[in-house]
């Protein structure tokens, strides 16, 4: 299972926006516009769905979600650049899916922006050595991830949440299962301690979760060629421990539960909590004070961070002493609270 997913959905799952539909709504039908449509057309992020001079009919199609963007070019709109060197153009977005919209509407700025510095330079050529000479020359590097891959990060997080689905979802449901089978009255009348009896739940599925991380890692390597920059070993202590944690908290919930579907739908509801605060799908930044703070609590968000941060930075122990602080508190916590919760009657 973890092996199909990691192939299958950071293939499907994208942080670039692609396909926005566009409705073009053109008063001028001058070489401009025409021009103006084929550089936002050929950026290869926008295609588009209608293209006249009714805006009406355009806003029609924006609301059956048949477009996503309506640009409307004004008339006389090649007369008053060659004129007055100014124009307008109205952008009009649906903003149902707000990271849509935002992304869609940032890629058509930045294409209406080159596109009237084009104009400006070919209208006024005496000004083309004097903008190289002036201004700011801005040069970008991106650090750790050169070519921008999201697959960088987005595989990492697809891993970690793998991993802490299998160890929760198992864990909870193994006592659970002995319950509603009826051998938890015989394991009570036995002599294992409570300790004993965890740790016969929590170790066969902690050896299991490791084998599904390394065939994770194996897949990140020979599918998505995500090289490791740093400690190996590190990265499967830290690991080790996380597993802990989470068997920790699998088992917790079902010393709760009285049956396999209560200790489902529990494990459900707090891992779309921390699928969701982990920040794989939306930056921790972004988030209010509140959750932000909460994130804290949250060992997705923790392990996403480390797997990153020894992947893609090679990061030594130090740099990642809070993340193992953090982990290591709830491992114990978790693990403590399942043996003290689990009563067994003698």
């Amino acid at each position: 299972m973890p092996v199909v997913q990691l192939i299958v959905l950071p293939l499907a799952a994208s942080y670039e926006i692609k396909n926005i539909n566009l409705a073009v709504v053109d008063h001028d039908h001058s070489s401009f516009s025409r021009r103006l449509i084929q550089d936002v057309t050929s950026s290869n992020y926008f295609r588009i769905q209608y293209y006249g001079e009714n805006y009406n009919e355009a806003y029609e199609i924006l609301e059956k979600e048949n477009a996503d963007l309506i640009l409307e070019i004004p008339p006389k709109f090649e007369k008053n650049i060659v004129r007055e060197s100014q124009n307008k153009v109205l952008v009009a977005i649906n903003a149902i899916n707000g990271t849509k919209a935002g992304l869609s509407g940032v890629y058509l700025s930045q294409i209406l922006q080159d596109y009237n510095k084009n104009i400006q330079t070919k209208l006024s050529p005496e000004l083309v050595e004097f903008q190289k000479n002036s201004g700011l020359e801005v040069s970008s590097m991106l650090w750790f991830n050169r070519h921008y891959n999201y697959r960088l990060a987005l595989v990492p997080g697809i891993l970690a949440f793998l991993v802490t689905l299998i160890a929760g979802m198992l864990t909870a449901l193994n006592i659970v299962s002995e319950k509603e089978v009826g051998t938890m009255e015989q394991i009570n009348v036995s002599p294992i301690k409570k300790h004993n009896f965890i740790l016969g739940k929590l170790i066969p599925f902690w050896i299991l979760a490791m084998v599904a991380f390394t065939l994770g890692l194996l897949v990140s390597r020979f599918v998505y060629s995500i090289e490791i920059n740093g400690n190996l070993l590190l990265l499967y202590f830290f690991v080790a421990i996380y597993l802990f944690a989470i068997l920790g908290f699998g088992l917790l919930i079902s010393t709760y539960s009285e049956t396999q579907q209560q200790a489902m739908f529990t494990v459900f509801f707090f891992l779309m909590i921390f699928n969701l605060m982990s920040g794989l799908f939306t930056p921790i930044e972004s988030m209010p004070i509140w959750a932000q703070k909460m994130t804290n609590l949250n060992p997705l968000r923790q392990l996403i961070e480390v797997i990153r941060l020894i992947v893609l930075k090679n990061a030594g122990f130090m740099n990642l002493l809070p993340q193992f602080l953090s982990i290591l508190a709830m491992a114990i916590v978790f693990n403590s609270w399942a043996i003290w919760n689990y009563r067994k009657t003698s």
